[in-house]
């Protein structure tokens, strides 16, 4: 009898390209603040925020690099590919601290390219190019949190 792979059911309808432009955006403030990857998303069609906990509040050249880099990352049309695997080995790769208590045995794992992987059961582009240009559209904080908006501009999907 083949083994079958369950996963948790989605709670949602996704916009691929937004949600996969989410996955940039927490790899490159992992990799330029050090810290964990968005705290709480509200990911839309139109504009979606993240909070990220952060010491300090980004200074303005530190916002502008981070759209520049999430852009720079769109454009190198790189493939977003899933893949099952065990807690163990996922664990190995990925941060799993936002799994639910009653997640099963096998996580899907979504890699953008070289540049992120995360467990994820979201909807996402097959490739980079497919999501449009990166632009933040405000941002604040307060109690060690950075809440960041933005939306995506000339996406191949469209943004109506």
């Amino acid at each position: 009898m083949p083994e079958t792979t369950e996963l948790n059911k989605h709670n949602k309808t996704d916009y691929p390209p937004m949600h996969t432009a989410e996955h940039i955006l927490n790899q490159t403030m992992v990799r330029m603040f050090g810290c964990p990857r968005s705290m709480n998303a509200h990911i839309e069609r139109k504009k979606s925020k993240c909070d990220y906990l952060l010491p300090r509040a980004p200074l303005p050249e530190e916002v502008a690099e981070i759209e520049l880099r999430v852009n720079q990352i769109i454009a190198q049309n790189l493939p977003v590919s899933i893949e099952i695997s065990s807690l163990e080995e996922a664990a190995k790769v990925a941060d799993l601290s936002k799994l639910p208590a009653d997640a099963p045995s096998t996580v899907r794992l979504v890699r953008v390219g070289d540049y992120d992987t995360c467990a994820c059961i979201g909807d996402h582009v097959d490739n980079t190019s497919e999501i449009g240009q990166f632009k933040i559209l405000s941002h604040d904080y307060a109690d060690g949190r950075w809440r960041l908006r933005f939306r995506l501009e000339n996406s191949p999907y469209g943004n109506d």
